[in-house]
């Protein structure tokens, strides 16, 4: 199976309103490799690993993430397969 991988900057109200939680069961629902972690910038940076269309559908669902959060902007770039096995969630940077 081909891994695509993308990494994903998304802005807004996306700190301390469950966004990292929601990612990680939304990117373990589809079927996704990576992490996702917030930045000290008030962003949070999300690396997805799988199937492309799988990948496109958290890029789409990123754009809402849960209901508490307002994401403003949701920028992707291409990214390099780190080798993650599951999705988790990593420390601050």
């Amino acid at each position: 199976m081909q891994r695509h991988a993308i990494r994903l900057s998304i802005r807004g109200r996306v700190q301390g309103v469950g966004y990292r939680w929601w990612a990680t069961e939304e990117a373990r629902r589809l079927g996704l490799d990576g992490w996702v972690r917030n930045r000290r910038d008030g962003s949070v940076e999300l690396l997805a690993i799988g199937p492309e269309a799988a990948v496109e559908q958290l890029v789409a669902a990123c754009r809402s993430g849960p209901p508490s959060a307002r994401v403003s902007q949701v920028e992707t770039t291409g990214a390099q397969d780190d080798g993650s096995r599951g999705f988790h969630d990593q420390p601050t940077l």
